[in-house]
């Protein structure tokens, strides 16, 4: 490490200042820890990943935020898929689970920004424009950091405990050397802020919206102050056709899906087009002898179900739990990280399970046609409301969708076998190969 001019010592080091870290770090403090937050960029910051599910209004609300966070968003009922002569729309009011009936649609800029300084009024130490340059764990008791201010100037961390909650970044996870591309399902994204979308009518005006085309899928988020959200997930093969720049392959992208071209007729361009690359990764572990890894950190899915920020925050919230019982009894660490894992891995393969197969040609006729027979249509809406956890009914739907799933893929093998074969060599060739995008969010 760099000879540093500074040391704070700390008994909680939470590395990045988003939804993760700011959850994480508040929760921690108000449990008498002394917690040192340290982001990299500089709040507000552009952020995707804009819509929440309706599992974030009871966090938020036990945060102490959510009132603050209402005035900032879009009031979201519910979300909408393509079908043939149109779309159909899946309301939360109707989950089995006991989610709110409702979410809210936000600009991260905006969210992240509001749940930074109430960390910092919960007691947390929290700084941004701080980049950790290296850091090292050797159990509890012996966190060792280094870190640098936007000019400059270099400090040292000494602490009891690590969070890595610096998403993308995946700072301990590239140090550790636990990142993995997977395999099964690489993609990129090109995304934007557009004003003069149309937005749907009535209660539903609020609703994210979800498109497919044959090279993968598109989201419509409307924002406050008549912003509206678009980007386009693209399978590799797609994007190496990528010709021009970033706006144009966007809209060339969206010309491909009919009743999302229509909605933009009278639309205009707000900042930059962004491109994102190699969006789906795991690190192989979450945890280990005084550090934990929180929300993108250690995972990333594709975004087709909104899950981001609501596994980000549920999983700072778990691990806020189990560092402070690590730091009380640290003879417990092992086991509650064992759990800890286990909770963590369940929920996300649930969604995994969906968004794996959401452009198949089988997914996309269910989604487009339900059927709530024993409640499973609900099932579904509570899984997209983001109850992949705890509640048993919720899951005997899930599991009954994915027999349904099954039944009707025998029905129709051919094209399922042939879709799956190409989304296996696309996703072959981006691991060998690789997409060439640049992060650029």
């Amino acid at each position: 490490m760099e000879q540093a001019v500074d040391r704070i010592e700390c008994d909680v080091l939470v590395i990045g200042g988003g939804p993760a870290g700011s959850t994480a770090s508040a929760m921690l403090a108000r449990r008498g820890h002394r917690v040192l937050m340290l982001e990299k960029d500089v709040h507000p910051r552009f952020h995707i990943g804009e819509s929440l599910l309706p599992a974030n209004m009871p966090i938020l609300e036990q945060l102490g935020v959510l009132e603050r966070v209402r005035e900032l968003g879009v009031l979201k009922l519910g979300a909408d898929f393509p079908k043939e002569d149109g779309h159909v729309t899946f309301h939360f009011r109707r989950a089995l689970g006991a989610t709110p009936g409702y979410a809210l649609q936000v600009r991260r800029d905006q969210f992240d920004h509001a749940l930074f300084e109430h960390a910092r009024e919960s007691g947390v130490d929290a700084r941004d424009g701080c980049k950790v340059t290296s850091v090292a764990v050797d159990g509890i008791g012996a966190v060792c950091a280094e870190a640098r201010t936007g000019d400059g100037r270099a400090f040292a961390v000494r602490a009891r405990y690590l969070v890595d909650a610096s998403g993308r970044d995946t700072v301990l996870g590239n140090a550790l050397k636990l990142k993995r591309r997977n395999p099964k399902h690489q993609s990129a994204a090109i995304f934007a802020h557009f004003r003069g979308v149309e937005r749907r009518a009535g209660e539903d005006q609020g609703n994210i919206s979800i498109y497919r085309f044959a090279h993968g899928w598109a989201w419509f988020i409307p924002l406050p102050d008549g912003l509206m959200s678009i980007g386009c997930v693209c399978w590799p093969d797609y994007l190496k056709q990528r010709r021009g720049s970033p706006e144009a392959f966007l809209m060339q992208t969206l010309e491909r899906m009919p009743e999302a071209r229509e909605r933009m007729r009278e639309a205009t361009l707000e900042g930059e087009v962004r491109v994102t690359g190699n969006y789906s990764y795991t690190c192989t572990r979450m945890a280990g002898p005084g550090w934990i890894m929180a929300g993108d950190a250690w995972a990333f899915v594709d975004p087709v179900f909104s899950s981001g920020v609501y596994l980000a925050m549920h999983g700072a919230m778990q691990a806020a739990d189990l560092v402070d019982a690590s730091l009380r009894e640290p003879s417990r660490e092992a086991a509650l990280q064992r759990a800890f894992d286990r909770r963590l891995r369940r929920g996300v393969r649930v969604f995994s399970w969906f968004i794996h197969r959401f452009n198949s040609p089988v997914m996309a006729g269910l989604f487009a046609q339900p059927r709530n027979v024993w409640r499973i249509e609900d099932g579904i809406v509570s899984m997209l409301a983001g109850d992949v956890f705890d509640d048993r009914e919720v899951m005997k739907r899930v599991h009954a969708f994915k027999f349904i799933y099954l039944a009707r893929g025998l029905s129709m093998a051919t094209r399922w076998v042939a879709d799956w074969r190409e989304r296996r060599r696309q996703a072959r060739a981006a691991f060998s190969g690789g997409t060439t995008p640049v992060d650029s969010a």
